[in-house]
C-alpha cells in the first residue's frame, strides 16, 4: 500500500533503536530533596535514537527516560558514537525526558548514586546509536505541528508583593504554556512509519511524586507505547520534551480530571502520541534535506553567593535547631564551590532540511523557548531542554531576581541571572548562520 507520491523527493536516510537502561532496583531516585528509592521497576527506562542522513551527512537525535544527563557522560557518550559511528559530536543531540522516577544522576549529589550504572551508561547510549546507524534506509520525513489544549499550566504565580511562587494562588500566572506539538514521522519509501520525533513542553512528575517507591519513564513512556500501539512494537518514538522548567501538569481551574498519578500518567501518553499520529497522518512529507549541525560553548559565571542569601539561609539555618534537620538550600549552600568560577555551558542547533533543532542544556523556562521559536527562520523550530548537560534551571532574567523555585539560586539555579539571555541570544544568530534555505 503506497501512501505518497515519491516522485522528485530528496533522498533521506534513518534508521532507528531503543535500547533498555533500567538501573539496578535499589537506586535513590531523581527530583526530589529527599530520598525516594526504587524498589521495584513498574516500567523500563529506555534510550532512543534516531540517525537520519540527508544532503550535507548525518544528525543523530537521543532521549532518555533520565531525569538529566550530566555533561561529562554526555561527552563520553558522544566520544564513543564517534569511535563506533564516525559520527562527530557536534551532530548528536542527547537530552533527557526528566522523568522523576528515574535514578539520581550526579555522584555529587546529597542523595546517592550508583556510580556503576552511570559510568555504563555512555557505552550503552553508544551501542544504541551504532545499532541505529546500522538500520539505514531510504525514509520520508513528514514534519507537522498541532495544538495541545489544556496538557498542564504555568507552576509559577505572580504575587501582589511583586514576587514569585511555586503555587496558583496569587493575582495570576507569571509565565506563558507553550501549546505547541512538533511531530516528524519518519515512513519508508511505500509511507508505513517506522520511527517518530515527539516534541512537545511540559515536566514529567507525574506518576511518583514525593512518595514513588519505583522506577518509571512516567507519560513519556507512555507516548512512545501509544504510538507503537498504532504502528507496531518496532516503531521507535524519540521524545523531545521542550522549555517547561516553569510547566506542571497541574491544572490551575477546577477539572474533574485526577491531577496525577496513573490516571493522568496514561491520559498524557494518549493525549501527547495521539495528537502526534493525527497530525502526521495528514502531513506532507518535506521536499527539502539539507543537514547542518553546530554545537557553541558559551561562558556563562555561575552564582556567587551574596549577602541577601546568606541572610536567609542563616534564618533557615535557625529554625532547623527546633527540628534537627538542615533544610536543602542550607545544605546546598554550604557545600557551593562555585563562587567567582565559569561555566562552559553547550548550545547546539541542527538543521534537517524545513526543521531545526536547538539543544540546550537545563530547565529552561518557556518563554525561553517561545522566543527562539519565535526569531527562526525555519518552518519548524524544535526546542529541546535538557540537551548535551545540565545546568539547572534557566528563568527569564527578570524571574531570576523574584524569587520563585526555578528561580532561586543555589537551590535551583546555578548560573547569573542573564544565562538564558545569553543563551537565547547566541541560539537566535546560529539559527540563522547555519539554516539553508
Amino acid at each position: 500500500m503506497k501512501f505518497f507520491n515519491t516522485e522528485g523527493l530528496p533522498d533521506f536516510k534513518a534508521g532507528a533503536a531503543r535500547h533498555c537502561i533500567t538501573p539496578p532496583v535499589g537506586v535513590s531516585l531523581y527530583g526530589y530533596f529527599h530520598d525516594r528509592i526504587g524498589t521495584y521497576v513498574k516500567d523500563d527506562l529506555f534510550c532512543h535514537a534516531m540517525v537520519i542522513e540527508g544532503d550535507g551527512g548525518k544528525i543523530v537525535l537521543i532521549s532518555l527516560d533520565l531525569g538529566c544527563i550530566p555533561q561529562p557522560q554526555v561527552l563520553q557518550a558522544k566520544k564513543l558514537i564517534e569511535e563506533k559511528t564516525s559520527i562527530s559530536g557536534s551532530n548528536v543531540l542527547i537530552c533527557a525526558t526528566h522523568t522523576h522516577t528515574g535514578p539520581v544522576m550526579s555522584p555529587y549529589s546529597f542523595l546517592k548514586c550508583d556510580t556503576e550504572w552511570l559510568a555504563a551508561l555512555p557505552g550503552k547510549i553508544a551501542d544504541t546509536v551504532a545499532d541505529a546507524n546500522s538500520k539505514l534506509q531510504p525514509v520520508l520525513l513528514v514534519p507537522a505541528t498541532t495544538i495541545g489544549e489544556d496538557l498542564g499550566s504555568n507552576r509559577l504565580a505572580r504575587q501582589a508583593d511583586g514576587s514569585e511562587r511555586f503555587t496558583h494562588s496569587g493575582i495570576g500566572p507569571a509565565g506563558p504554556v507553550d501549546k505547541q506539538l512538533h511531530a516528524i514521522r519518519v515512513c519508508n519509501m511505500d509511507g508505513e512509519t517506522v520511527g517518530m520525533l515527539v516534541n512537545f513542553a511540559q515536566h514529567a512528575d507525574n506518576i511518583g511524586g514525593a512518595t514513588a517507591d519505583f522506577i518509571s519513564a512516567d507519560w513519556p513512556g507512555q507516548v512512545w507505547r501509544t504510538i507503537s500501539q498504532v504502528y507496531g512494537d518496532n516503531v521507535v518514538t524519540v521524545f523531545l520534551n521542550g522549555c517547561c522548567g516553569d510547566l506542571n501538569m497541574s491544572f490551575d481551574h477546577p477539572s474533574r480530571r485526577t491531577p496525577g498519578k496513573l490516571p493522568r500518567n496514561i491520559s498524557m501518553g494518549r493525549a501527547v502520541g495521539g495528537l502526534a499520529i493525527a497530525a502526521t497522518e495528514q502531513a506532507e512529507p518535506m521536499e527539502r534535506n539539507q543537514i547542518a549541525a553546530r554545537v557553541d560553548f558559551l561562558d556563562i559565571p555561575y552564582y556567587t553567593r551574596d549577602a541577601a542569601l546568606d541572610a536567609e539561609v542563616e534564618a533557615e539555618r535557625e529554625k532547623s535547631k527546633a527540628t534537627g534537620k538542615l533544610s536543602p538550600i542550607v545544605v546546598m549552600r554550604d557545600n557551593w564551590q562555585f563562587d567567582g568560577k565559569i561555566a562552559h555551558v553547550p548550545v547546539q542547533v541542527m538543521q534537517c532540511g524545513d526543521i531545526i533543532f536547538v539543544g540546550l542544556p537545563g530547565e529552561i523556562f518557556t518563554s525561553w523557548g517561545l522566543e527562539i521559536k519565535h526569531w527562526s527562520p525555519a518552518k519548524f523550530t524544535v526546542v529541546v531542554e535538557l540537551a548535551n548537560g545540565y545546568f539547572q534551571y534557566i528563568p527569564t532574567t527578570d524571574q531570576a531576581q523574584r524569587g520563585a523555585y526555578g528561580a532561586k539560586p543555589i537551590l535551583s539555579r546555578c548560573l547569573e541571572a542573564e544565562a538564558g539571555r545569553k543563551m537565547a541570544d547566541r541560539v537566535q544568530v546560529m539559527m540563522h548562520e547555519i539554516f539553508k534555505k
